[in-house]
């Protein structure tokens, strides 16, 4: 919770890197929890304005994960935008702490459609919502299994003390509460074995940006199908 989210909780003493790699293995719960309050403040306010609902439920999601996220993925799109014609900027470009114009539209445009999605949910729907944040979170403990890390940092961090037995066992819970929930949702290990086989494809690995970005794509990507189907 203290990583992922800026929900206050007790700090934890004498801290190490090991720590981090061991509390990866309960990411897809605190997908849960800020899922269940995102979905508690739309529900709130879509007794009111569908559309008031979407926008104040999506800024209660940025709020809570403190955009760290969105960060990432604005990261990763000024990376790949700016080394499209030479490959050795891309890690530079990573690095880089300043936001380019293809960090800012990606962020944009996934907000975009987050508050759109969220604004077409019925309140049955709505219940969905934990779970689209617990199958994002999950595809961060998959990727940095899968995927090498292309330099040190988180990428390499959550894999140290993660077993294989963590991602089977939160793969087959989120499918089972899936076909409660909504059996839409059934496809995300798709969507997330689909975001690795890219990275794996077009960067050969797997950065701290490289997660964040993907738990970005997956969330939009569950929360369209959710709203459209």
């Amino acid at each position: 919770m203290q990583f992922l989210t800026r929900i206050p909780v007790p700090g934890v003493a004498d801290f190490s890197p090991v720590d981090l790699s061991r509390s990866a293995a309960w990411f897809p719960v605190v997908g849960l929890i800020v899922g269940a309050l995102v979905a508690l403040v739309t529900f709130a306010l879509g007794l009111r304005s569908h559309l008031l609902a979407g926008a104040v439920g999506v800024l209660a999601w940025v709020w809570l994960t403190g955009a760290m996220h969105l960060d990432g993925l604005a990261d990763l799109s000024d990376a790949l935008g700016a080394s499209h014609r030479d490959s050795q900027r891309f890690l530079a470009v990573l690095a880089d702490p300043h936001v380019g114009t293809f960090g800012i539209v990606s962020i944009v445009l996934v907000l975009m459609l987050k508050a759109t999605a969220l604004a077409l949910l019925p309140p049955e729907v709505l219940w969905g919502v934990p779970l689209i944040l617990a199958w994002a979170r999950l595809g961060t403990l998959a990727w940095s299994r899968w995927l090498p890390p292309l330099k040190p940092g988180h990428g390499e961090r959550f894999s140290w003390q993660l077993s294989k037995g963590w991602v089977v066992f939160w793969t087959v819970s989120l499918l089972v509460a899936s076909v409660v929930v909504a059996p839409v949702l059934c496809v995300a290990p798709l969507i997330i074995g689909a975001w690795g086989l890219w990275l794996k494809a077009r960067l050969g690995g797997v950065t701290g940006d490289c997660l964040g970005a993907g738990v970005e794509v997956t969330e939009t990507a569950l929360l369209l199908l959710i709203a459209l189907l």
